[in-house]
């Protein structure tokens, strides 16, 4: 059996949920289960747990446990399923930005730059968009936005035009067929750090990622009880920004109170164990008391 994914910062991500036997709490990005199974551990027989994610393959690793419940949705739509599940308040919330193991590893999900597969990039395979759409569709100004702003390279420009010449000579369909258009760009040196971004880049367009990302936080605080703890682990800068901005902005308002002064990073022995987690990042903050009109 392969592993689906090994959870980052479990321990420590558990420990700032500070899991109340009989409380409800909220997996957001269900993924391998790994955070769920240990939630559920430290959950007693009162305890429930919602697990989301819109790919369908999770389904697979749905723990056989009544206290839980799995919920094919985008994190974007936390409130409303918590509420139609008959839980509209809950005592944490645990999201984990992550691409999974299996989603990486299974090449014809194109995520991957190791493997010559089709231009997908899809979490929810029931979506419209793929890589392929954006990279063959779009004007020359949107990929240079999208090169700008989601991969954060200053060439932007001369990679949205090298992608424009080759899907001149015929459509890019495949992996091999983006890294063909983009090699004069590609370094000898370096490639693979090169290309992640580029990858991450069309990833997050065709996931709508930062706007499910902002939509899933703007729900965080009418959804958490006075006490109840919000856990969000991310993996690149445009993330963590947002989540940072996110808290600051509701412990300015007395939403929330920070638990996690500065991020928490994972530890040296976590990333000789799973490289994967070498550029998380863990933050973390409580609901106040006062829950106003949230």
């Amino acid at each position: 059996m392969c592993i689906y994914h090994i959870p980052v910062l479990l321990r420590e991500s558990i420990a700032a949920l500070a899991i109340k036997p009989s409380g409800i709490y909220v997996d957001a990005t269900f993924g391998g289960g790994g955070h769920s199974r240990e939630i559920l551990n430290q959950l007693g027989n009162g305890g429930v747990l919602l697990g989301f994610d819109q790919d369908p393959d999770t389904r697979e690793n749905i723990p056989d446990d009544k206290r839980f419940q799995w919920i094919q949705s985008n994190f974007r739509y936390v409130h409303n399923f918590c509420r139609y599940k008959g839980y509209p308040l809950a005592d944490g919330i645990l999201a984990d930005l992550g691409v999974s193991w299996h989603q990486f590893d299974t090449g014809e999900r194109g995520f991957s730059f190791r493997f010559d597969s089709p231009l997908d990039m899809r979490m929810n395979r029931n979506s419209s968009l793929t890589a392929a759409q954006v990279l063959n569709r779009y004007t020359p100004e949107k990929l240079e936005e999208l090169f700008f702003q989601y991969a954060e390279l200053p060439n932007a420009r001369a990679l949205a035009r090298a992608v424009v010449a080759e899907r001149e000579l015929g459509e890019l369909r495949t992996t091999a067929d983006l890294h063909r258009a983009l090699g004069n760009f590609i370094p000898k040196a370096g490639n693979h750090k090169f290309l992640a971004k580029i990858y991450q880049a069309l990833r997050i367009e065709v996931n709508g990622e930062m706007q499910a990302l902002e939509g899933f936080l703007s729900q965080t605080v009418p959804l958490l009880k006075p006490g109840g703890r919000l856990v969000v682990i991310t993996y690149h800068s445009l993330e963590d920004r947002m989540v940072k901005h996110f808290i600051r902005q509701a412990c300015s308002n007395k939403l929330l109170e920070p638990i996690t002064k500065k991020p928490v990073l994972p530890s040296e022995e976590e990333i000789q164990a799973n490289p994967r987690a070498r550029s998380a990042k863990m933050r973390a903050a409580e609901r106040t008391e006062e829950r106003g009109n949230g």
